[in-house]
């Protein structure tokens, strides 16, 4: 599950989710794309059924499905959506998909350590984020839960079938590339010809 605004859904998205069905060995990745992002602000945020169809152009990949469910259940805290799909759907195993500057972030989420208890949790890397997340409070709280690729084998891809706590980093996700570089960029476009 990767969530997120996806205000615009961009490449970055698509090669971090293919990176992660790789490296994680997983089935599926499901793109949750939120109504609205309780710790962003409304203000330049596209209108939700035009975010859903911008993600599924980006998407392109059969193991890659955009999803409503938070529009549907109404819900935008990640730890009600995590526990609201494992009810819904008890035969699949899940795995949490973010991006480096969401984990230094996550503290300042509602219920993060529920997040953590629920289900496994795999970082994209995040130039720029990387350090700040493998040295702050989610990464030192859950130091012993951290599942490496080592010599003897990559551990990362038995992710999904670990009990959680269990949390992955994925240096091989680096892009360098954001939703708001890509908004930022149409803005100054927009204002320069105008």
């Amino acid at each position: 599950m990767l969530g997120g605004s996806f205000n615009p859904a961009h490449e970055g998205h698509r090669q971090s989710s293919l990176a992660a069905l790789r490296l994680l060995n997983l089935d599926q990745i499901w793109w949750l794309v939120s109504p609205q992002n309780p710790l962003k602000s409304s203000e330049g945020m596209a209108e939700f059924e035009e975010r859903l169809d911008a993600a599924k152009k980006i998407a392109r990949h059969p193991k890659i499905q955009v999803s409503d469910f938070e529009a549907r259940i109404g819900e935008q805290r990640t730890a009600r959506t995590i526990a609201a799909l494992k009810v819904t759907y008890p035969q699949h195993k899940f795995v949490w998909l973010m991006g480096a500057d969401n984990m230094v972030q996550l503290p300042k989420w509602q219920q993060w350590q529920q997040i953590m208890d629920m289900v496994p949790v795999a970082i994209f890397n995040r130039p720029g984020y990387t350090y700040k997340a493998l040295n702050g409070k989610v990464a030192s709280m859950y130091r012993k839960n951290r599942v490496l690729n080592t010599l003897f084998g990559d551990y990362r891809r038995q992710l999904a079938e670990m009990a959680p706590p269990a949390w992955a980093f994925l240096p091989e996700t680096a892009f360098n590339l954001s939703s708001t570089q890509i908004r930022n960029y149409h803005d100054t476009a927009g204002n320069t010809c105008s």
